[in-house]
């Protein structure tokens, strides 16, 4: 027995393999016997990827580690006692480009560990067509790989799923393009989302769904449809063989809802629907599920002024409009929602015929006007020059204010521009036209000093006349600035020396209030003799400059009192309107 056993001790090494018998299964380590004069254990993960489960009995293939631990058992391996009998299996596999299959044992940093007979390397790259977000939830699956590289020396093995997915997928790509034509229904997954589309996996082809493509309503992005993952039916819209693209659509699956839309939506109809998008120059209505109308800011209102439709609507507002006019071949349908309602400038003739007097109050002072409101949307425009029929004013803010309430005549209907011209001036007589009955030449007047200029001083009269006393009818002595010799509302008394019909001018002199009626005469010939221009003492020139250059030079040529205070505009929208 000795002897037999001596034999038998000489008989094992470290590196050998043998079969051993399991005789114990325990929950970290299998015991195996061997023959040996100790029992050796093999760890119990070594056995996992067996399809059969282990009983006592059973024979395995072992790899002798160490004859005697520190407590006198072999040390076993099973695996390795694999990864030696499949390292030559192997290394024809790889040199061939073949395929073997593993079990992915663990994830470690930049890959996992797969159980190929031996532990192989697959990089996270290597694992799909898209590397996977979680790779612990690989652990235990089962695969075919590709060995692509294997070190002798160091027994190191990389491994490839990636290369033989591509290679399925570039065959089944070449009998899709084989195969596929235009109007083709294919199911596919939402591979990944673009600005101007989304990009289809048809079961190894990629295609592409443009965003245009998707709906036959507003989309402004595929986020707003579609989300990578989801399933879908597409249909093959363009296959180019050479460059394998194909376009793909999904709005082609469902009828296009402009192909009867004259008939859905008659120019003139009535409509509702749901306000989607607003822009600075008009607002988007969904009528349905594909189809939209415009309705122009113009469009909003017969007579509000309307900067941009946000002023008045806002989006999912629901809304009627009427159907002004269809583009079938560029999709677009005009909608307008002032015709909803009666243009009152259809009525403004009839309403407001020339001649009528109204009432109204002042909404708005221009430079060259105001504005009287007649109704809701409809004002009437009164000229500076239609206020009166005497005085001159430069601004309308010198006799109206906003908010007065004022009576003027209608003038002007322009039912086309959407003007209607007024005048208050006309509601009264013109003193000129009985002139005669109120002032003659040589008669002595009084009156208060309405504004003064540096040609002389205009005073007011009855009748709402003014007269002009130049500055050389004010005294007998020269006199080098008005503002000496006159005070505004100063009340004086003069004579009238001149009355132009034709230009409607009254020359006064109120140093003449005292003369006979030769020296009246005389007076009156010197003021016929002076010419325009010569040192603004021209009557003439006089009345046709007041207010203008002549009165701006005495603005910058004399103190602020010698001159009027020119009026500010009280509100340039209603001037930009006109």
């Amino acid at each position: 027995m000795e002897e037999a056993l001596s034999q038998s001790q000489t008989s094992f090494a470290a590196g050998q393999i043998v079969k051993g018998t399991i005789i114990e299964i325990r929950s970290k380590e299998i015991m195996v016997d061997i023959g040996y004069k100790s029992e050796g254990s093999v760890p119990t993960n070594e056995f996992e990827d067996l399809e059969e489960e282990l009983k006592i009995g059973d024979q395995v293939d072992v790899l002798i580690i160490q004859l005697e631990d520190r407590d006198g058992m072999v040390v076993l391996s099973h695996e390795q006692a694999i990864f030696k009998q499949n390292w030559d299996n192997i290394k024809a596999i790889c040199e061939e480009g073949g395929r073997i299959k593993g079990r992915i044992k663990a994830a470690v940093k930049g890959g996992l560990i797969v159980n190929i007979g031996v532990e192989a390397f697959l990089p996270s790259s290597q694992i799909d067509v898209n590397t996977p977000a979680d790779l612990d939830a690989l652990v235990g699956q089962a695969f075919e790989f590709k060995v692509v590289k294997l070190n002798l020396e160091r027994q190191n093995i990389v491994l490839s799923r990636r290369e033989l997915l591509e290679e399925e997928r570039s065959e089944q790509r070449a009998q899709l393009l084989g195969e596929m034509v235009p109007g083709d229904v294919r199911k596919g997954t939402v591979k990944n989302l673009t600005d101007f589309g989304a990009f289809i996996d048809l079961n190894g082809l990629d295609g592409l769904l443009h965003v245009t493509d998707m709906s036959w309503g507003r989309i402004t992005h595929p986020s707003q449809l579609l989300v990578v993952g989801q399933e879908l039916e597409v249909v093959v819209l363009d296959i180019n063989k050479e460059t394998e693209r194909v376009s793909l659509g999904l709005k082609q699956k469902q009828e296009n809802p402009w192909e009867n839309i004259d008939d859905k939506y008659p120019i003139g109809e009535k409509v509702s629907g749901k306000v989607v998008n607003l822009m600075p120059y008009g607002a988007f209505v969904e009528l349905e599920p594909g189809v939209e109308g415009l309705v122009h800011v113009t469009e909003l209102s017969w007579t509000k002024r309307i900067n941009k439709p946000s002023e008045v609507l806002k989006a999912d507002d629901e809304i009627e409009a009427v159907v002004l006019g269809i583009n079938r071949d560029e999709q677009k349908i005009s909608l307008g929602v002032r015709q909803l309602d009666a243009n009152p400038w259809d009525l403004a003739e009839e309403k407001y015929p020339v001649g009528t007097k109204v009432a109204g109050k002042i909404r708005n002072l221009t430079s060259y006007g105001a504005f009287m409101g007649l109704e809701e949307g409809l004002d009437a425009m009164i000229h500076v020059s239609d206020i009166s029929w005497t005085r001159k004013i430069n601004h309308p803010s010198e006799v109206l204010k906003k908010g007065m309430e004022v009576e003027a005549q209608v003038l002007e209907v322009d039912r086309e521009n959407q003007r209607i011209s007024a005048g208050m001036k006309q509601l009264a007589e013109d003193p000129w036209e009985s002139i005669d009955n109120y002032y003659k030449v040589g008669d002595l007047v009084k009156g208060r000093v309405s504004k003064l200029a540096s040609f002389g001083a205009f005073v007011g009269l009855e009748h709402d006349i003014d007269g002009l006393v130049h500055i050389s009818q004010v005294s007998e002595e020269r006199v080098d600035k008005i503002k000496n010799a006159l005070k505004v509302d100063e009340e004086v008394s003069a004579r009238v020396i001149k009355i132009d019909r034709a230009d409607r001018r009254i020359g006064l002199s109120i140093k003449a209030a005292n003369y006979s009626q030769e020296q009246l005469k005389e007076e009156e010939a010197v003021l016929d003799s002076l010419k325009p221009g010569e040192d603004l003492v021209a009557l003439q020139h006089a009345f046709d400059t007041i207010g203008g250059e002549e009165e701006a030079k005495e603005t910058a040529t004399t103190e602020p009192e010698d001159s009027a205070e020119e009026p500010k505009v009280e509100n340039s929208e209603a001037a930009q309107e006109e």
